[in-house]
């Protein structure tokens, strides 16, 4: 759980009415990208001797690329080649940058939340240098309040750290939030915050999935949930 870092009223209490925070994931949510991620991982550990199936690569996409690293190559690994593996993919990943595509609705979905008084913040995985390529890529920071990389945090995804991060930009509670992500660890994460989640299966992980990992609702992509958006898990917090 979060600690609650909000600002106290003169009387020493919160304010009657809350704001309220919608977090979003980037990579799978907002922008198309995790099977770039894991073809840019698949060549970086091929780059460096290692072989590892592009399925289990997937199943770790939404991870920091420490805890990555530690659940496909192991403990028993050569941890000096860490660095050299991440920095692979770092530059392979960069080549797509410019072709980085939206998923359906990002857009409009974020805008839609702003314009109904959300905080809307951004927690993701990815370095620094990747979220301004994916802001980039999904053009709407009128939209967004603030943003937090894993350059921002001690520990990345499934720790619950990037989410609480962003409570903490957006000055709201846990019970006034909402985070939207498209994998387990993101699911994992919101949870061990105390923040509920939206999936979307736009990463490639199956509803079953998400929804055992404690998912509140699942949708396709952004443009559904924005299509539901009032009967969704969002109507819910007034």
């Amino acid at each position: 759980m979060c600690p609650d870092k909000r600002p106290a009223t003169a009387h020493g209490k919160h304010a009657d009415s809350p704001p309220r925070a919608a977090v979003f994931d980037v990579d799978g949510t907002l922008v198309d990208t995790n099977y770039l991620h894991a073809v840019s991982w698949w060549e970086a550990f091929r780059q460096a001797g290692h072989h590892v199936a592009m399925s289990d690569i997937h199943h770790t996409i939404g991870m920091g690329s420490g805890r990555l690293l530690d659940r496909l190559l192991g403990d028993a690994r050569d941890h000096d080649e860490d660095e050299a593996i991440s920095t692979a993919h770092t530059v392979l990943y960069a080549t797509w940058f410019d072709r980085l595509s939206p998923l359906p609705g990002a857009a409009e979905l974020l805008r839609t939340l702003a314009a109904r008084n959300w905080r809307v913040v951004l927690a993701t995985s990815a370095q620094g240098s990747e979220l301004t390529a994916l802001r980039r890529a999904v053009d709407a920071d009128d939209a967004i309040s603030d943003a937090t990389s894993a350059d921002d945090v001690e520990s990345t995804k499934p720790a619950p750290d990037p989410v609480c991060q962003a409570l903490e930009q957006a000055g709201v509670a846990p019970e006034r939030a909402l985070f939207v992500g498209d994998t387990v660890w993101d699911v994992e994460a919101a949870r061990r915050a105390g923040v509920g989640c939206v999936a979307l299966l736009s990463g490639g992980i199956g509803e079953e999935e998400l929804r055992a990992a404690g998912a509140l609702a699942v949708y396709r992509d952004p443009a559904a949930l924005l299509a539901d958006l009032d009967d969704s898990p969002f109507g819910r917090i007034a």
